[in-house]
């Protein structure tokens, strides 16, 4: 009995974990949690390790010394919000099976749940993005939108942007420069989508990851607070974030 317990307490020392989360989590999705969990003893191995996660449990069979082993857990989280993952539990019942040994890793990992994208009716069509009657054309050089300059042909410039009328009144290539196309902003407004709150952030998920996709400027406003249109990886996780924690 000392042996084991001596060995028991030998196999889960030296013990560390890491948790890696996706950069995304929706309400109702499933999503894979990648645990690493590593051997840091120099000399001895790890057997049988019980891995639990929330409900559910993970069997690492065996972690060389100074070695480590990956795996991912799938779960889900039914709602919204912002959570903590605070309590990890790694067991051993090695060597002969008759205690089961565990300790708790205390960690306070933030997760921010995403309201589930939810596709609904909109006061405004946001359908057109892309197409000319949502698009803005500026004086800055671009390569979609009205001529604002003719210059002499330089090498590499694309054979398409050549103007061939000019280069033909001229005798030298001329090189169209184009005007840049921006998309024209999109503000959501959640007190004009109809419903409960948990219909409006849904809806609101949805055309936030739209707009993102279409290279659509989007803003964000209800109540009192406003969020300015941009249409960047940071303000869609800013705003999908704020959708998460409205009561």
């Amino acid at each position: 009995m000392v042996i084991s317990g001596f060995i028991g307490r030998k196999n889960l020392s030296g013990l560390d974990l890491e948790i890696d989360l996706p950069e995304e989590i929706f309400a109702g999705v499933e999503f894979p949690v990648k645990i690493k969990l590593k051997n840091k003893k120099r000399f001895f191995p790890s057997f049988l390790i019980v891995f639990h996660f929330e409900d559910k449990k993970f069997v690492v069979p065996y972690i060389d010394p100074q070695g480590s082993f990956t795996f991912h857990i799938n779960h889900t989280y039914r709602k919204r919000g912002k959570f903590y993952l605070r309590e990890f539990n790694i067991c051993s019942v090695f060597p002969f099976n008759f205690f089961i040994r565990c300790i708790i890793y205390m960690k306070k990992i933030p997760v921010v749940v995403y309201p589930f994208p939810r596709r609904c009716g909109f006061p405004y069509d946001y359908s057109k993005a892309g197409k000319s009657e949502g698009t803005v054309h500026s004086d800055k050089r671009g390569h979609q939108g009205d001529i604002i300059s003719i210059r002499d042909y330089s090498e590499g410039d694309p054979l398409k942007y050549i103007h061939w009328k000019a280069s033909a009144k001229t005798g030298k290539l001329k090189t169209k420069e184009l005007g840049e196309i921006s998309q024209r902003p999109v503000v959501i407004d959640l007190d004009a989508i109809e419903g409960d709150i948990e219909r409006k952030v849904s809806c609101g998920a949805y055309l936030i990851i739209e707009l993102y996709k279409a290279s659509v400027p989007f803003g964000l406003k209800y109540g009192k607070k406003f969020y300015r249109p941009e249409c960047s990886r940071k303000h869609k996780a800013l705003l999908l974030g704020e959708l998460a924690q409205i009561k």
